[in-house]
């Protein structure tokens, strides 16, 4: 019944998996759907991480290569990713471990932000990231 559930009504099948948990009914447990759910949670702070990095990047790119006309609004999108960004990296300290990967994932889509945004070329940016990790996330760090 859990599968169907689980194909059917998605919140009654956490609830349902819930209830099992708590009652030491592990038997009961759509275990297979559970697993899979546990691997997207997973997933997904991965998928956040990279958002979070691609709209920093494409923002301090703009910053430094698009410095003869800064909105206001760059510098506050660069604080408020870098503040959800140490708070992600705090509430979840193993995720350090994936943060490399995340901003090479996400600076190639930055470039193509940061360029179809200022409508300039997107070799006026360099192929790979310039800045390391520690500069990418330190709120005193401008890229000028």
């Amino acid at each position: 019944m859990s599968a169907n559930l689980y194909d059917t009504d998605h919140a009654a099948w956490l609830h349902q998996q819930a209830e099992l948990l708590k009652a030491g009914r592990l038997s009961d447990m759509d275990t297979a759907h559970l697993i899979e759910e546990l691997e997207a949670e997973i997933a997904n702070y991965e998928r956040i991480l990279y958002r979070h990095f691609r709209v920093l990047l494409n923002h301090m790119l703009k910053w430094k290569y698009v410095s003869d006309n800064r909105p206001r609004g760059w510098r506050t999108v660069i604080d408020l990713q870098r503040d959800d960004l140490a708070d992600i990296l705090r509430d979840n300290p193993s995720l350090e471990s994936v943060v490399a990967a995340a901003i090479e994932k996400a600076y190639p889509d930055a470039v193509e932000l940061a360029a179809d945004e200022t409508a300039r070329l997107e070799d006026m940016f360099p192929a790979s990231c310039e800045w390391e990790q520690a500069e990418i996330l330190n709120p005193d760090f401008w890229p000028d």
